[in-house]
């Protein structure tokens, strides 16, 4: 059974996909990474590009054995998984891009990056966590998922927090899109605050393979405001691609 391979985004972590890993796993094996510095691996040693993520990524499926594997990004993670599928791509099979988009100073966002950085300076890190966290969903901090999201973002590292916002700022993957070669799926929540559709556009017209899905009356965070219907694209496009 090919690995589907879970990487989360900025002051995310592994717990965020519970429903992914409760819901997928009779009919996909799923690895669920923790980047350096966030969730359970907040106590690694920072990193600060998104090519470093990718390549600790790669490292660490390496290490696990993982030679063959489907690939899914949220948010910064998509970015990340970008880097992979340039760096690994003859080991992803499928890549799924969620949530995301090629240009890492986040045009449209509800906060600049600069924004971002200054306000965690003044508030710190645990009221960033849920400051940030209940962008992700449509109905804010009385959203179901928004209290599981935002004890997941407390467990970031500080310096993480500046790290992450660093290597978003520095990146563009908008010039190697078209070297892309997985068959791929963007799937985006129509109310997203954080990538607005001109990402999402980008993704979809440029990459050379891709499908795309938008899902009404969601926020950033699909997987957490209408679970079953995420997994059930994510299965979907992963038993179509292999028909």
């Amino acid at each position: 059974m090919i690995p589907l391979v879970l990487v989360h985004g900025f002051m995310g972590g592994s717990d965020q996909w519970k429903a992914q890993t409760e819901g997928l796993s009779d009919s996909h094996k799923i690895i669920a990474v923790d980047l350096p510095g966030f969730g359970k691996n907040a106590h690694l040693p920072v990193i600060n590009t998104i090519g470093g993520f990718a390549d600790w990524v790669i490292s660490e499926l390496r290490k696990m054995g993982v030679d063959r594997y489907n690939l899914l990004g949220h948010s910064m993670g998509g970015m990340i998984v970008q880097e992979m599928a340039r760096r690994d791509q003859n080991r992803i099979k499928h890549l799924l891009l969620y949530g995301t988009g090629a240009i890492g100073v986040l045009p449209g966002r509800f906060e600049t990056i600069a924004t971002s950085k200054a306000r965690f300076k003044q508030d710190g890190a645990k009221k960033t966590a849920r400051r940030i966290a209940a962008t992700w969903f449509l109905d804010k901090e009385t959203a179901k998922g928004f209290e599981a999201c935002a004890t997941i973002a407390k467990l970031a590292n500080p310096q993480a927090i500046e790290a992450g916002l660093d290597a978003m700022e520095a990146w563009s993957g908008k010039d190697f899109l078209r070297l892309i070669a997985p068959k791929t799926i963007v799937i985006w929540g129509d109310q997203d605050r954080t990538y607005a559709w001109d990402q999402i556009n980008l993704l979809w017209t440029s990459i050379p393979n891709a499908a795309l899905a938008v899902v009404p009356g969601c926020a950033h965070a699909v997987h957490a405001e209408k679970p079953d219907f995420f997994n059930l694209l994510i299965s979907d496009f992963l038993d179509i691609s292999t028909e």
